[in-house]
């Protein structure tokens, strides 16, 4: 069990359910996108909060399977600009 976590393939798993969950929004939102916009959510809205999580989950298998600091602080550095995008998205329709 210990292999399989140090490994990353995990990570990857999620990595793999996430670009699922984005594939499954974008076939939801062309059915729902024919209905009143009150039922289907602006793309804009979903994006960046997706790849945040997959930037944060990225930068996790980075950090335990050794990869150079430099990338992990790379990854981070874009996992909190796309939550910062994320957060202005969020205020911006309050």
């Amino acid at each position: 069990m210990a292999e399989f976590l140090e490994s990353g393939a995990l990570i990857d798993a999620i990595l793999v359910l996430v670009a699922l969950e984005a594939l499954a929004f974008l076939v939801l939102y062309r059915r729902v996108s024919t209905a009143p916009r009150l039922f289907a959510p602006h793309l804009a809205v979903l994006w960046p909060t997706l790849l945040s999580g997959a930037l944060l989950m990225l930068a996790v298998r980075l950090a335990i399977t050794d990869a150079h600091p430099m990338w992990v602080a790379s990854v981070l550095a874009a996992a909190g600009l796309s939550h910062v995008v994320d957060i202005m998205l969020r205020f911006r329709r309050l």
